[in-house]
């Protein structure tokens, strides 16, 4: 079972401390949603495999899927990393925020992002998160 009733300072922000029964820290995915301009996904992914994934997956480590919408929300982008825990997500995205590599790339793909939404996934108790991609 997961706990969320103590809340610690990350980054400025108070996040729950997220933990199971036994006190330890749970790992977390992050789905991260991006709405692109109508007709921008071959693009973006052609841009993102040549220059964002690979620094990506230096950084950030542990893609769990890398994803198109074809029903449902047309133009979109989703996809998910595994972190063992929040503070552990908070130092890797600052050091991709960091990297120039990543930051050339961003000011590329940048233009044919419209939207960006995360959220922040606990497993369910019988879930095993799948080795990274």
């Amino acid at each position: 079972m997961c706990h969320r009733d103590k809340e610690t300072p990350l980054g400025g922000a108070l996040w729950p401390n997220w933990r199971n029964a036994e006190g330890e820290d749970l790992m977390i995915v992050e789905m991260r949603t991006y709405t692109l301009a109508v007709g921008a996904t071959g693009r973006y992914f052609k841009l993102y495999g040549e220059k964002g994934l690979a620094v990506q997956k230096r950084i950030l480590g542990h893609l769990v899927g890398y994803y198109g919408v074809e029903v449902g929300g047309l133009n979109q982008v989703i996809h998910l990393w595994a972190y063992d825990t929040l503070e552990d997500r908070a130092t890797r995205r600052a050091k991709l925020w960091a990297d120039k590599a990543w930051l050339a790339y961003v000011a590329e793909v940048g233009p044919l992002v419209l939207k960006q939404e995360n959220q922040l996934l606990s497993p369910a108790p019988f879930f095993q998160i799948p080795d990274a991609a």
